[in-house]
């Protein structure tokens, strides 16, 4: 499935409560969200899976995928387009033969030497960072600063996207640095508006990256 990293979702379940999950996803889509991945650490995988589909539902005929976080058995059971992993979770080769060829795979990524390791033959995309600490994830590595995520971005041979902390404001900064997008939470989840969240990163989102997450992993 074709794919585009420009402006990519990750769901908190405590910053969407008060706006509804559905909801905040539905507006953050209208206002230029490119991609959504579901995310929570706390719910189990009957709760996970019922939201997953309700995604996936909303989502339809829309063109965004939705990506899994972690949760393999959730990802397969809500037939959801992807999965993203991070460095302790479920392996990037169990999902891929478990997903197919056509799903799409992400891996967290905060060092070269976990860039030199990965997998890259299975997976379509990476996640760079943390930039910058956030509150969004208390166990997240260390921060890697707009240096690190251009070294990183230049390292990787497939598209990437920033994580952590990142606002409209960073947009620029991170596309000089060479990642293809920005992935954020509180910078639309909780927001009064997730459509005008979004909408805040619209110049961003309509960039020409070449469509590099078009790109299908080879086998």
């Amino acid at each position: 499935m074709a794919f585009d990293l420009s402006l990519y979702l990750v769901t908190d379940a405590a910053l969407c409560d008060a706006y509804g999950l559905e909801q905040t996803v539905e507006a953050a889509v209208s206002g230029g969200v490119t991609i959504v991945q579901l995310r929570d650490k706390h719910a189990s995988d009957e709760h996970m899976t019922a939201q997953a589909k309700r995604l996936k539902t909303l989502l339809a005929g829309t063109g965004v995928p939705l990506i899994i976080n972690d949760r393999l058995q959730v990802a397969l059971e809500s037939q959801a387009d992807g999965l993203h992993v991070g460095q302790s979770d479920a392996a990037v080769h169990e999902a891929r033969i478990a997903m197919g060829k056509d799903a799409i795979i992400g891996l967290s990524i905060n060092t070269l030497a976990q860039l030199q390791a990965a997998p890259v033959e299975l997976l379509n995309y990476v996640g760079l960072g943390p930039v910058f600490a956030t509150v969004s994830k208390q166990d997240h590595a260390q921060p890697i600063g707009f240096d690190g995520l251009a070294q990183l971005a230049n390292a990787c041979p497939l598209p990437s996207v920033a994580i952590g902390g990142l606002k409209a404001e960073h947009a620029e900064r991170v596309r000089t640095a060479g990642a293809q997008g920005l992935a954020v939470i509180s910078a639309i989840c909780g927001q009064p508006s997730p459509y005008q969240a979004a909408r805040a990163f619209q110049a961003f989102s309509n960039q020409d990256f070449s469509a590099p997450g078009n790109r299908s992993p080879s086998h």
